[in-house]
């Protein structure tokens, strides 16, 4: 090992699998292989019922919001579907051109299941406000009655997922899709009221509308973090600035620069820094406990630096921090 260069280098990021880390995105992942994909095929069942349900009742009724509520099933299915298809992805080992694994794969599977939510909201509200011209004759019996059934089997679906919603990004993209699922139904239960007692039709046409706004904000926070994991910023409840802090206050670092935190999937960091040091093997032990003890960051590479080559190598390609 050089006395001018010393990186080192955690490559298992399988490894971080087993710990929970004690920021604000660490995740215990014991759930996550196991729990998450068998509640979300349990979800995918018990949505696939109640969808066909709605949709025929709907049919029958002439109710956009049961129809939409329906529809809205059926992307939970298709979303679910990805998630799974994610999960399998995921878990593909590593190979030499794919050094990080497929763990990209889950943010991919919960980005496509977010901008469904948002392409189906368009579509409702174009539908909703066509409607809004010359509102049809509803039978809100049918309605009330259907949509009730509906929102029970979404608070089941919600009850299955509940446990593994943190675990990662599928299985959050999953819940978000029945919560957002479940408020439509109770949107179409109260159109189903109003419509069985007083007959306004126009009810029908504005419960779509405030559905597809609720859509629109529960699957929000779900595209922004897949976003960020993608353009690798640094994760939420992770401060930089006290990151290289930590590490500057380590006996024998006299600086530390270059810093770069990030997410490969959701709970799994890494990060790399450069460290000023005249002492280079027991910096670098210092400083990886540091960040495995406080932050749970395990992947990590680091790369000290003597003082006296400091000046005429640093890195002027890097982001300042």
């Amino acid at each position: 090992m050089s006395d001018r260069h010393s990186p080192t280098h955690d490559h298992d990021p399988d490894h971080a699998h087993d710990h929970g880390h004690s920021t604000g995105l660490g995740h215990s992942h014991h759930l996550s292989g196991n729990e998450a994909p068998s509640a979300i095929k349990k979800a995918i069942f018990i949505t696939l019922i109640f969808m066909i349900v709605e949709l025929v009742g709907g049919y029958i009724a002439n109710s956009l919001a049961l129809i939409s509520d329906g529809a809205h099933m059926l992307t939970d299915v298709g979303a679910m579907l990805v998630s799974l298809f994610a999960f399998w992805v995921a878990r593909k080992p590593s190979t030499t051109q794919m050094s990080f694994g497929y763990h990209r794969a889950e943010i991919l599977g919960a980005l496509v299941s977010g901008l469904l939510i948002w392409i189906i909201s368009g579509a409702l509200v174009y539908e909703a406000v066509i409607r809004m011209q010359a509102p049809p004759e509803v039978r809100g019996p049918i309605v009330f009655i259907v949509a009730s059934l509906g929102l029970l089997a979404n608070f089941l679906s919600m009850r299955v997922l509940h446990a593994s919603k943190e675990e990662n990004l599928n299985a959050k993209a999953a819940y978000l899709h029945v919560l957002s699922d479940s408020i439509g139904s109770l949107g179409a239960v109260i159109a189903g009221a109003v419509l069985w007692i007083t007959h306004w039709r126009p009810i029908d046409p504005i419960i779509t509308i405030a559905f597809a706004a609720l859509m629109l904000f529960n699957s929000w926070s779900l595209v922004r973090e897949a976003v960020e994991i993608l353009m690798e910023s640094t994760p939420r409840g992770v401060d930089p600035t006290r990151v290289r802090n930590d590490l500057q206050t380590l006996t024998g670092v006299i600086e530390a620069h270059d810093l770069h935190i990030w997410a490969v999937s959701s709970g799994r960091l890494a990060l790399s820094v450069h460290l000023i040091s005249e002492d280079i093997g027991s910096v670098l032990n210092r400083a990886n406990d540091l960040l495995k003890n406080n932050y749970g960051i395990i992947h990590t590479t680091i790369q000290v630096e003597h003082p006296n080559t400091f000046k005429s190598e640093r890195c002027y390609d890097c982001a300042p921090t």
